[in-house]
Parts: C-alpha cells; structure tokens; sequence
C-alpha cells in the first residue's frame, strides 16, 4: 500500500511532478523530552508500512535515542524471527576537532556525504535532531522540506517559540527557536529556492480540559498566524510508547504476529493520534485506500 504527500495546501504532490530526491522531514526543538525521537521512528515506521523507501539520520549522536531505537528493532527482529520493515539509518556525531572552524567543517562533511546517500535513494529522509543549538542542528533545519517541532503542552516548552505576558498572555514576540526556524528559512531560500513547511505538534496532550490547555491553544493559534507555522495534535502521554522503545517497536507494528502484545483500546486510541499526525502533515491514501494504522 502506497499513500500521496501533499503539500500545505492539499495539492498532490508526486502526482504533479516527479520527485529527483528525497523529502526530507526534520524532528526538531531545542529543548530535550519534547519526544522527537519517538515521533521520528513512527513516521518512518509508517511510510516504511506505506511502501515507501525511507532513510533516517540521527544527529543527536551524543543522546542517540534514535539511533538505539533502530538498534531495537534491528535486535528485536532477529530475537523473534520478524520481519518488521527497516529504514536505512545513519549516524552523525559532533566533531572531536578542538579548532572551532575545523570542528564545523568534519560536522558538515560528514552531515553532507551521509544526507546525501539517502536524498538519492529513498522517498523520505527523517532526521532527528538534538535538544540543543548546534551547528549540526542548524544544518539539519536548514535541509529540511518539513519541520516538525513536538512541543509539550506547557508554557516550558511554549517558551521556546514566543515571548508571552504573564498576566495577559498576549505574545510579546517570537523567541529563540522561532528566530532560529526563521533564519533556517532564509538559509533554503537563498541556497535552492526552497521553502520549510513547519508543523508544530502539541505532545502529550491531557484528556482532560484544563483552562491552562485552552490558552495555550489559543496562543499557539495566534502565534502560528504571525510566524508561518501549522498546528497539529501530537501524542498523549501513554505507557505504551515508552514501553515500544526497547523492543524497536511502534503503534504501527502491533498487528504484526510474533510481537507478544495484544491489541487494546488504549492502543486503538494512540494508533488514531499518529494517523492524525500524518493526516496534517499531508499524507492522504490513495484513492479507495487507507492509511495503514
């Protein structure tokens, strides 16, 4: 089963024109426990399952969860005799180069040559990014075609894309991430002409309705007018994607046989939050078909 990308505005866009090389989504924040690296290995689970070829980079070589959340599933594959579909990963860790100027040039040498490979054999590259600003986190945003940026739902983590009154919560102005996003825009533009579509995902949403969700609701609805970003539901705060890490696993693996974990209504429920995720990003089924979660 094959799903179309679309782009921001619904258009399809392989049925428009061909692609010459990968669609590269980076996973990016600067503030570590927003959950990229999960959100990371569930989109490439699900178009790895949509029949695409999909490439994955780590660049947070030093925290490397996505990297030894590919290692899992690599082990967990062959412990139970399965069969779940693999990107083709790569690795790329800061430089050990004391001298500043060196450091940055083997950073984007081996950034390069590694993003280069997939772009030219894979549909989509997924890269995870650190939760810090780096030089090599900067270079992945700067490459990206998608950014999506898991944010909790909190004023924490709000914090990083705008600056708000704390008594009238009116947005004061965009802070250190946004203007990082920003110039990462200005970088695509002026080297290819091309543009980042940048969708914010509220992570680990409450069930409940609490005052403090609405507002930031609101706020991140006002601020996604003024800085050009898209809002998208993100993942709950359940045990299960926890639990999936050490087995290399996702929502999306657990039909598979052989896996020991049994379907509940939870799962269902987290399974419906990455297929809305996909769904706002821009992938639809093709016609007559469904998502494969």
């Amino acid at each position: 089963m094959t799903g179309q990308p679309t782009d921001a505005t619904g258009e399809n866009t392989t049925a428009t024109k061909p692609r010459k090389r990968a669609h590269v989504i980076v996973i990016g924040n600067e503030k570590g426990g927003s959950g990229k690296s999960t959100t990371a290995m569930h989109l490439v689970v699900s178009l790895l399952r949509m029949g695409f070829r999909v490439g994955s980079m780590d660049i947070d070589a030093r925290q490397g969860t996505l990297t030894r959340y590919v290692e899992n599933r690599v082990a967990f594959n062959a412990a139970r005799k399965l069969s779940m579909p693999m990107p083709e990963h790569r690795s790329v860790p800061r430089s050990e180069i004391e001298d500043g100027t060196a450091a940055k040039l083997d950073e984007r040498d081996r950034f390069t040559n590694a993003l280069g490979e997939l772009v030219m054999t894979c549909d989509f590259v997924i890269l995870d990014c650190p939760g810090s600003d780096n030089y090599l986190s900067r270079l992945g945003h700067s490459c990206a075609d998608t950014l999506v940026t898991p944010i909790n739902d909190s004023y924490i983590d709000l914090d990083m894309l705008a600056r708000v009154d704390s008594e009238t919560l009116e947005i004061k102005g965009p802070s250190i991430y946004a203007e990082m996003v920003w110039d990462a825009r200005k970088r695509r533009a002026a080297v290819d002409g091309g543009t980042i579509d940048w969708v914010v995902m509220r992570n680990r949403l409450s069930h409940l309705d609490a005052r403090n969700k609405r507002d930031i609701a609101d706020i991140l609805d006002k601020l996604a007018e003024r800085i050009r970003f898209r809002v998208a539901p993100g993942f709950g705060e359940r045990v299960i994607y926890r639990e999936l890490f050490l087995k290399g696993m996702t929502l999306l693996d657990l039909r598979e046989k052989g896996t020991g974990i049994s379907l509940s209504m939870s799962h269902m429920a987290a399974r419906q939050e990455v297929r809305q995720l996909l769904e706002v990003i821009g992938f639809s089924p093709a016609e007559g078909e469904e998502l494969p979660i």
